[in-house]
C-alpha cells in the first residue's frame, strides 16, 4: 500500500476509519453472485448504456446530503435503466451501511455493488452483495484479498488509478476493473486518466469507468475509450438539488438512443 501522505486528508480520514471497524461477530458469508458481465450485455442488448448506479448518501466531495430510502433510490435508478447498483456501507464519511445494502438487494433483481474501503479478508463477512470493491492502491495483499472475495461467491472489483495499479490488478487476478478518474491526492477528476489507463487493459476483462462522469458527452467519451460500463454516483444522486433519480439515471442510459434518434431525424 502506498504512503497515506499521497492521498489528500479526507482519504487519509476514510482509511483511518477503515483501519478501526472490526468484522468481528460476523460468519463466512456464502453468496450466490448476479453476474456483472450479464447484466451488462443484457444492458447493451436493450441499447442501454450500462451503466452501475450509486446509492451514495453523500461523500467528502458530494454538495450536499439526501435522507430518500436507500430501497426507493435503487429502485428509481433501475426504472432509469440501470445495469447494475452500487451501495455505500461505509457510515462515517458517506452515511452508508450494510443494512442499507441488503434492503436494496433484497429490492432489485440486478447486481448489487458494496462500495467500501475494504482491507482484511474479515472485512468481506460483513454483508452478502454480488460483487465488492477492492482498491488496489490500499490493499496490502490485494492477490490474497481477490482470492477471498472469489471464495465467498463475490466478484471482486479491483479499482486502480495509473498504469502501476494496473498490472498489479493483472497479477492479482482481477477480472473485472474499475479506473477511477479521481486523483487521490486533490480529490480532481480527469477523465483523461481512464483514457490513458485504458489503453493497456487485457483483452478478457470487464472495464469499468468510474468518477466524473456526469453528461452524455461523459458518457460517450468514456465508452469510446473502451468502457464496457459507467459508474456514476454525483450525477444520479444530484446531492445539492435533489432531483429526479430515474431521470438522472435515464438520461446517461440512454445516450445511444439518443443519438441515433438525433442522426434519424437529421436525415
Amino acid at each position: 500500500m502506498n504512503s497515506e501522505t499521497e492521498v489528500a486528508p479526507a482519504v487519509a480520514s476514510i482509511l483511518a476509519a477503515a483501519r478501526e471497524r472490526s468484522a468481528d461477530g460476523h460468519d463466512r458469508v456464502s453468496v450466490a453472485a448476479r453476474s456483472i458481465p450479464d447484466a451488462i450485455e443484457r444492458a447493451a442488448a436493450d441499447g442501454r448504456v450500462p451503466v452501475i448506479a450509486e446509492v451514495k448518501p453523500t461523500s467528502p466531495t458530494a454538495d450536499g446530503t439526501r435522507d430518500d430510502d436507500p430501497v426507493d433510490l435503487a429502485e428509481a435508478m433501475v426504472d432509469g435503466g440501470a445495469a447494475a447498483i452500487s451501495v455505500l456501507t461505509e457510515p462515517s464519511h458517506f452515511g452508508g451501511s450494510p443494512e442499507a445494502l441488503t434492503r436494496v438487494r433484497e429490492a432489485v433483481d440486478v447486481p448489487v455493488l458494496r462500495k467500501d474501503f475494504l482491507l482484511r479478508e474479515d472485512q468481506l463477512d460483513v454483508v452478502e452483495a454480488d460483487l465488492v470493491l477492492l482498491i488496489a492502491r490500499f490493499v496490502d495483499d490485494l492477490g490474497g484479498l481477490v482470492t477471498a472475495a472469489r471464495d465467498r461467491g463475490f466478484q471482486p472489483l479491483v479499482e486502480v488509478h495509473d498504469r502501476a495499479e494496473l498490472e498489479t490488478a493483472i497479477e492479482a487476478g482481477a477480472d473485472v476493473i474499475g479506473v477511477n478518474n479521481r486523483d487521490l491526492a486533490k480529490l480532481e477528476v480527469d477523465l483523461g486518466t481512464f483514457e490513458s489507463v485504458s489503453a493497456h487493459v487485457p483483452d478478457g476483462v470487464t472495464l469499468i469507468a468510474e468518477s466524473g462522469i456526469s453528461t452524455p458527452a461523459d458518457v460517450r467519451r468514456m465508452r469510446e475509450a473502451g468502457a464496457d460500463a459507467l459508474l456514476v454516483g454525483s450525477a444520479i444522486m444530484d446531492h445539492d438539488a435533489e432531483g429526479d433519480v430515474t431521470e438522472n439515471t435515464r438520461r446517461l442510459t440512454r445516450v445511444a438512443a439518443t443519438e441515433e434518434t438525433d442522426t434519424e431525424t437529421q436525415t
